[in-house]
């Protein structure tokens, strides 16, 4: 994700911005599985017999975000939407495995009301707190049984609102339709949800809308969209694992541009008609960015590219899997290089929790300086030159290793995140570093993964202990001395 900010900040102007807000995501090997890597929630169990799944996966910064007992493997959205009304129905299937018995567990669902809940096809008892949908079977699920919860509810979506980082995000209505962006835990203001990067799962979307209303989702069409007289059903699919927060069913009246890039990747692009004179910009950056990306990251991990124009000004970008949104303004090259950086570094390879954001948007940052490098810009060495002359910068006091649970998308994540991998560049060498990056995507490909995991692949294919590099960059607040 990125907010949208200066792209050249003056050393003047420098210290005052530098922590203002950013913006913009376990490893189960280099081929696609058949389900989400299995995230951490096996330790997480409550109850007298250990049979309640945890309301939350266990992140310390979130820690009523996700939930525990179990792993989601797959997704499917069967939803109306009517831009109108603002009205969101219909049913949520979620599929998934139980990593412990479980007599009662929990779903993340903001608002709506829930008329009906089902598991493997029984009907279940289910109660509401908060954010919190607790749901009882009919029997108990057995560890290690797979099983389907059927969510059936209605309401107008309420995203998240006022976040001092991002404004507003999750399931926007706009006047035409939805603007839908998720990051960092919007996902549950549309769908009930393990809504935490950890628990990844591929997806089905079926959406009805009115006709002359498009949905873009994530993944690739499958079929031609269904007529029904006054309504129109999209259905995509996206059959690599996706973090809940990159999710999307972005939908209203847009331009849409689809072909192959180059390289022969499929692109979509589209746009809001307000936005019609971008359409060829968006299309052809977006192929050729992602062309060059597969050369320097490895290739490219998904079976489209591309990205969305839409007609609400959201302040920010984000790099929803397969279609980076941008929120009401004109991308340039740089913002389209970070978001589809992304891709890889977040998306393909996410946290495990979001201390780790680093991972993220340092190296989508990162990315944005070996555009530059690339179109006969800056250096990525007098980029950081330029940010590390800024001696007073509120980052150095807010190392990006270290999580702001109140300020999650503070630029120490992005800039400081990024300039640590310039140093370690500096330190190993090129050929050793552009490695190591390819290697990274490679070995942690469609699941997750940590900081520590980082730094250990690091020092093994760099034959060094860097131990005082990452502890200067990552860790300590205060400005990093020179070697």
């Amino acid at each position: 994700m990125q907010l949208l900010r200066p792209k050249r900040l003056t050393t003047a102007v420098l210290s005052a911005t530098l922590l203002g807000t950013g913006a913009c995501a376990p490893s189960n090997g280099a081929t696609m599985p058949p389900s989400a890597a299995s995230a951490p929630n096996g330790t997480q169990v409550s109850g007298a017999d250990g049979s309640i799944g945890a309301a939350g996966i266990g992140d310390p910064d979130f820690p009523t975000d996700g939930n525990g007992g179990y792993d989601v493997a797959h997704y499917g959205l069967k939803l109306a939407y009517d831009p109108p009304t603002k009205n969101l129905s219909g049913v949520t299937s979620v599929s998934a495995k139980a990593v412990q018995n479980l007599s009662r567990f929990n779903l993340d669902l903001h608002g709506f009301t829930v008329r009906r809940v089902t598991v493997d096809g029984r009907p279940a008892t289910f109660a509401r707190e908060g954010d919190e949908l607790t749901v009882s079977p009919a029997t108990t699920i057995a560890k290690g049984s797979s099983f389907e919860v059927a969510v059936d509810y209605a309401g107008k979506p309420d995203p998240v609102r006022n976040s001092s980082n991002l404004g507003t995000y999750g399931f926007i209505p706009t006047k035409d339709g939805a603007f839908v962006t998720s990051e960092p835990n919007g996902a549950k203001t549309w769908f009930p949800s393990n809504d935490h990067p950890a628990d990844k799962a591929t997806f089905d979307f079926d959406i009805t809308v009115p006709a002359g209303t498009t949905v873009i989702a994530n993944g690739e069409l499958r079929g031609k969209p269904v007529n029904g007289g006054t309504t129109t059903t999209f259905s995509w699919r996206e059959s690599h694992p996706m973090a809940t927060y990159l999710a999307t069913i972005t939908l209203g009246r847009f331009d849409v541009k689809t072909g192959r890039s180059p390289g022969g990747i499929p692109v979509y692009a589209a746009t809001d008609p307000a936005f019609r004179r971008q359409l060829d910009f968006l299309y052809t950056t977006s192929a050729k960015v992602t062309d060059y990306w597969s050369k320097v990251f490895g290739p490219y991990p998904f079976s489209s590219t591309g990205g969305v124009i839409d007609d609400f000004s959201s302040g920010y970008a984000l790099e929803n899997q397969t279609k980076p949104m941008y929120g009401g303004f004109d991308p340039d090259q740089s913002i389209i290089a970070h978001e589809l950086a992304h891709q890889w570094f977040g998306d393909s390879v996410s946290i495990t929790r979001w201390k780790d954001l680093w991972l993220n948007e340092g190296f989508a940052t990162y990315a944005e300086w070996l555009w530059s490098e690339h179109i006969g810009g800056l250096s990525a060495a007098k980029t950081f030159e330029d940010y590390y002359a800024a001696k007073q910068a509120p980052m150095w006091r807010y190392p990006p290793g270290i999580a702001q649970r109140q300020d999650l998308f503070n630029n120490s994540v992005y800039i400081r995140g990024a300039m640590t991998l310039q140093v370690l560049r500096e330190r190993i060498g090129d050929q050793k570093f552009f490695d190591l990056l390819r290697t990274w995507t490679s070995k942690h490909k469609y699941g997750n993964a940590t900081t520590d995991e980082f730094i250990k692949l690091a020092e093994s294919m760099s034959g060094r202990n860097l131990t005082d590099l990452f502890n200067a960059w990552l860790f300590k607040p205060e400005r990093p001395t020179l070697r």
